[in-house]
């Protein structure tokens, strides 16, 4: 039989597993430090457990799922791209971003991606299949199995890598439950943001599941003709639907939303756009994160220059709505926004 995969089990889970072997109570909580906290790689270093149990635990779980292919790190030192191979062969990418007292992990959740923007590389190499909740966790342990090396830590988590969250979305929630558990990884839920296109029944039940979670929509256009060009997800939930959607999740949870916008050369990126756009939100709690769009293989479209990004944020700003511009991080190893698809970017 396989070996299931340890992170992929809640605390009853384990703790049904653990009662199926005659374990007492104690040592749910011994392995869940020891895997989480400590970060042990091995059932060989859980030194608190007795030898011969140790030894049916490496016959039952797997703590490491995720293998590393290759890493990439940017000129700069401060952007780590590592291309995961999973147990089945599938290729993942998952980034680290290093800042001052703020290591970000921005991490997968699908081996690929089914929605299909015509700007992201990921969406360009279409979908295989939805990542485990242990699966994605691991590229998190990973990152900060290397950070504590360095005397660092993981502070903040973005679900904005290969794949739509919202359509993976019990094993994303599973994943944010251990996350933002104390006796699991024990990150705190604002420092944790998830980014969706939009997937319209999902939002509101997120908004139940996870109050305290940073929520990021991928608008990118302001009228539906042109985000159904960009983003084909718009033509199942029209930008109407999404903004009155978008309103309701701010209205029950009190939470201020982000929606994040890659400026495209002379296609969404005029002071027409920016107006339409200001429109489009003025009233709601939110903020705009505006980025130049990054390149990628199948969409030779550059971005927007510098002059013209900070002319749509100024017209933004001159109607009350608060604004970002997001750095452009580890363009040149592909592992900015939207350049994420596994083998390719490593050849």
């Amino acid at each position: 039989m396989p070996k299931t995969i340890i992170y992929d089990l809640t605390t009853q889970e384990l703790e049904d597993q653990l009662c199926s072997l005659r374990q007492p109570n104690f040592r749910v909580k011994q392995i869940q430090q020891g895997i989480y906290n400590k970060l042990y790689a091995s059932f060989d270093e859980f030194e608190n457990i007795p030898k011969d149990l140790r030894a049916k635990l490496d016959d039952l779980f797997l703590i490491n799922p995720i293998s590393v292919e290759q890493t990439l790190k940017s000129r700069d030192g401060n952007t780590e791209k590592v291309l995961f191979k999973c147990l089945d062969g599938s290729l993942i990418e998952t980034v680290l971003m290093r800042f001052e007292r703020r290591n970000s992990v921005c991490i997968s959740t699908q081996v690929g991606c089914p929605m299909g923007c015509v700007f992201c590389s990921t969406g360009q190499m279409g979908f295989q299949r939805n990542l485990s909740s242990g699966e994605i966790l691991a590229q998190v342990v990973y990152f900060q199995r290397l950070m504590h090396a360095e005397g660092e830590a993981v502070r903040n988590i973005v679900y904005m890598g290969m794949g739509e969250p919202f359509l993976n979305y019990e094993q994303v929630s599973k994943s944010l439950d251990a996350l933002t558990d104390p006796e699991r990884l024990g990150i705190g839920s604002r420092k944790i943001t998830v980014s969706s296109v939009g997937v319209l029944p999902k939002i509101a039940k997120f908004g139940t599941d996870h109050p305290q979670v940073n929520l990021a929509i991928s608008l990118h256009a302001p009228n539906d003709e042109l985000r159904s060009q960009l983003l084909p997800a718009n033509r199942i939930y029209p930008l109407h639907a999404l903004m009155k959607t978008c309103r309701e999740y701010v209205e029950a949870t009190h939470r201020k939303l982000t929606f994040e916008y890659a400026l495209i050369d002379q296609v969404n990126d005029t002071p027409e756009h920016a107006q339409e756009f200001a429109d489009l939100v003025q009233g709601m709690l939110c903020i705009v994160n505006l980025i130049a769009l990054n390149p990628s293989k199948d969409y030779p479209t550059p971005g927007s220059s510098r002059e013209k990004v900070e002319a749509f944020r100024q017209i933004l700003v001159d109607n009350g709505v608060q604004v970002t511009v997001r750095l452009r991080r580890g363009i040149e190893i592909k592992a900015g926004c939207g350049q994420l698809a596994s083998p390719e970017n490593f050849k």
